[in-house]
């Protein structure tokens, strides 16, 4: 196995940033993107009602990221990842921009909420991949779909609670000429912990990923014209793609805030994991952010936190 790559990339744009907060093929949900925690109904606060659990509107800020990504699941190369992150969060009633990700919400009831999913994955040079070099480089990738989310259980003090998530995606190439490449479908068990010792917030997700053929052959087919002597080639079938498991903490200090996660990738079992690109079965993923707000709303909300 080739010894990982070490070489850092700086980036600025807003189009990077997206795909790298999601991670090389990593959904966004799983990593603690630059916002507080916000959970339940939100509601309209007069001024003279403002409460220790009211919130600002929404809440501008900047800071940096790092992150620590393989070029692909399965991958054996890795880039480190060092940018500037806006900090944006947003409590209306019907978008939200939070520790959950930006989204519209959909459809919310008791026990179910239907909101807009997105993900996204770098691009990657096949020429700095030594699984794929001589092979056309792959294009960064956006996802979007529907996420059906279920309320399983919640503590009486509200600080605990169980969620089963159930998101959809299109996976769209981010290139001259987008090209949709698949569906993915990442159910996933959600356990978020508040109310930590100084606002901490923990969270605890895990799940299994299934994708469609067209999408394991975009990442881990090897067309006949790119077969090698050590690289035969090989169609990637559709279904099981492995299992992950994610920790993420946040905290808020004052008018900063902080944000770790870390992530766990098993690709035993999964339908591509006899493809020649696929070079180690597990791997782990790490990243942090730092923000500073600077601007916040006058109007405050309620939220059940």
């Amino acid at each position: 196995m080739r010894p990982a790559g070490g070489r850092t990339r700086f980036i600025a744009s807003l189009a990077s940033l997206g795909a790298l907060c999601a991670g090389a093929d990593a959904r966004a949900e799983d990593m603690p993107l630059p916002g507080p925690v916000i959970e339940g109904p939100v509601t309209k606060l007069p001024a003279e009602e403002a409460v220790k659990s009211s919130e600002p509107l929404w809440e501008l800020g900047v800071g940096v990221a790092g992150f620590r990504f393989d070029d692909y699941r399965g991958s054996d190369h890795t880039n480190t990842y060092v940018l500037p992150i806006p900090f944006f969060a947003y409590r209306g009633p019907f978008l939200r921009a939070d520790r959950d990700g930006a989204r519209a919400i959909l459809f919310s009831g008791h026990r179910v909420v239907v909101d807009v999913s997105l993900g996204a994955s770098v691009p990657t040079k096949s020429k700095d991949d030594e699984a794929r070099r001589g092979m056309p480089d792959l294009a960064g990738t956006f996802e979007i779909g529907p996420n059906f989310v279920i309320d399983l259980w919640q503590a009486s003090n509200r600080k605990l609670k169980l969620e089963l998530r159930l998101p959809v995606r299109e996976a769209i190439t981010l290139e001259r000429s987008p090209r949709a490449i698949g569906l993915t479908f990442s159910p996933n068990l959600n356990l978020d912990i508040s109310g930590l010792p100084g606002k901490g917030n923990l969270g605890l997700l895990a799940g299994p990923l299934f994708a469609d053929q067209r999408y394991h052959q975009y990442f881990y087919s090897v067309a006949p014209e790119f077969a090698t002597p050590s690289r035969p080639a090989y169609q990637a079938p559709g279904g099981y793609a492995g299992w992950r498991a994610t920790t993420a903490f946040s905290r808020r200090f004052g008018n900063a805030w902080l944000g770790a996660f870390v992530r766990y990738d098993n690709l035993h079992g999964a339908g591509f994991a006899p493809s020649p690109l696929v070079r180690k079965e597990t791997t782990v993923t790490a990243g942090f952010g730092i923000s500073w707000i600077f601007a916040t709303s006058s109007q405050r909300v309620l939220t059940d936190d």
